[in-house]
């Protein structure tokens, strides 16, 4: 990965949209945005909040944090550590 989040920054890959419910196939412009994915990246933190989050770890966010980026044509979202509202423990 060549992208390196700064200060308490975190890189998401958002987990793939439903694309089917109960047997109807969902269009692309109907699917709801999904609020959970994997990190990916994790800056160091600033003085002030520790990074507690690291690569790999699972988590929910909110419906509009973070900022879509797409890079090497995998999409991602950049958001700020408070932005992620919990850590899914398996």
């Amino acid at each position: 990965m060549n992208i390196k989040p700064l200060a308490d920054r975190v890189l998401v890959l958002p987990a793939p949209a439903e694309e089917k419910i109960g047997g109807i196939i969902i269009p692309d412009t109907a699917k709801e945005k999904p609020l959970h994915g994997s990190i990916v990246a994790t800056g160091n933190g600033t003085k002030d909040e520790e990074m507690v989050l690291k690569a790999g770890d699972e988590v929910l966010y909110g419906k509009y944090a973070g900022t879509e980026l797409e890079y090497e044509g995998v999409k991602y979202l950049m958001m700020r550590q408070s932005d992620v509202l919990a850590v899914i423990e398996k």
